[in-house]
């Protein structure tokens, strides 16, 4: 059995972020995950991953934003690679809209964080967002929430990044090799594998949307998996106006119906394609019976419903579309919490879509949990006893 002071299971956002922090410190680490990331079969894939400072999940959610994102452009100088892009966001909402983002109130809250927060932001009525973003067909009655320090980061990128340097740093990573489960062992936990076992003073649970499996029938209604579905249409005219230095981020509540559109500027070039996606939280799933593959007549059927007439410029062609996993809990929150008859071991999931931009700096806390047992007191807000 080897022994380790931490180990961290799951490598996809926080999972990879907190190992290369430990790595950092100089602290015995091992990383596992039962693929080998970056990869597209969990939630960490699909090319870009919004980020914006002023949350409308909450704003006590912003200095984890922020934080990231100094730690991205650090990392960019380690790794030599692009991870963050900072081309804007706008937010589209209407006093009709019933659409949800994570919850309600999220444009209400929005502007409370960019407040709170003094994140630089300005107000777009229809006309203004027509002249400066004509790519977008608001309605009248709509109006926006333009955040020019926002943007979109690389996911796979990150991952990527954040293991290389990692084991650049001395952590050991073990890929293609599934946790089994865990259990106290004296004054630590041992970590059970399909391979072997290891030993730890600590470990860090980040298996996204496999943990309900691992931590048992009584966690399971904290957690509900769901399938989304991710498509790149083709620009059919004025490519220009598809770039990043013309075409913020975005993030939609529509005016009709209940859910909302969000989307990027084509990164790669045009020939990329334009990633657009909306959100469903009905069906729910599982990490092993998830349909992965996208059907045309889902793509079909997107382009017509959503994209078609809220977009100019863009091609029904579809050239890519893929399907990611959500791990959510009903208010859309976090869990962040030791377990209840494992202190060792720290669960760490339900990102609930929104993880990601917060990630780097969720990984800096994670690696000093490991190391003194110990959250930050304003951390009770993700304990897994609210539900």
């Amino acid at each position: 059995m080897q022994d380790y002071e931490v180990i961290v299971a799951g490598l996809g956002a926080m999972g990879s972020a907190t190992l290369y922090q430990l790595a950092r410190m100089g602290i015995s680490a091992l990383g596992l995950d039962r693929f080998s990331p970056p990869h597209e079969l969990g939630s960490s894939h699909g090319d870009s991953r919004i980020t914006r400072l002023a949350i409308g999940e909450g704003k006590h959610l912003t200095r984890f934003a922020r934080r990231s994102q100094e730690l991205w452009r650090q990392m960019e100088q380690d790794c030599g690679q692009p991870l963050l892009t900072q081309c804007g966001a706008l937010m589209i909402s209407s006093d009709l809209s019933r659409a949800q983002v994570h919850g309600a109130s999220f444009f209400a809250t929005t502007l409370e964080a960019a407040s709170h927060h003094r994140v630089a932001h300005t107000m777009l009525d229809a006309t203004a967002i027509r002249s400066r973003f004509p790519q977008f067909c608001v309605q009248d009655q709509e109006y926006g929430y333009y955040e020019p320090e926002a943007g979109f980061v690389r996911p796979e990128a990150c991952v990527r990044a954040q293991l290389t340097l990692a084991e650049r740093l001395g952590a050991h990573v073990q890929r293609s090799e599934p946790l089994l489960g865990f259990e106290p062992d004296g004054a630590g936990v041992r970590v059970i594998t399909e391979r072997r076992s290891y030993r730890a003073r600590r470990l860090v649970l980040a298996t996204g949307a496999w943990i309900p499996e691992l931590l048992g029938a009584s966690f399971a209604p904290a957690f509900r998996v769901t399938r989304q579905v991710l498509t790149w249409f083709a620009v059919a005219e004025n490519p220009d106006l598809f770039t990043p230095e013309r075409c913020p981020v975005y993030i939609w509540q529509l005016p009709e119906g209940r859910r909302m559109l969000y989307g990027f500027p084509a990164l790669d070039g045009p020939s990329g394609g334009v990633k657009i996606a909306t959100e469903q939280d009905e069906r729910t799933t599982t990490a092993d019976s998830v349909r992965r593959e996208v059907e045309q007549r889902e793509s079909d059927e997107f382009f017509r419903d959503y994209v078609r007439q809220n977009l100019r410029y863009l091609s029904a062609h579809c050239l890519k579309a893929k399907s990611c996993l959500y791990t959510q809990t009903a208010d859309f929150g976090f869990i962040v919490d030791t377990h209840p008859s494992c202190p060792e071991v720290l669960i760490v999931s339900a990102c609930s879509g929104h993880g990601f931009k917060h990630s780097a700096a969720l990984g800096e806390v994670f690696s000093r949990w490991g190391i003194t047992g110990r959250l930050p007191e304003s951390f009770t807000v993700f304990g897994l006893g609210r539900f």
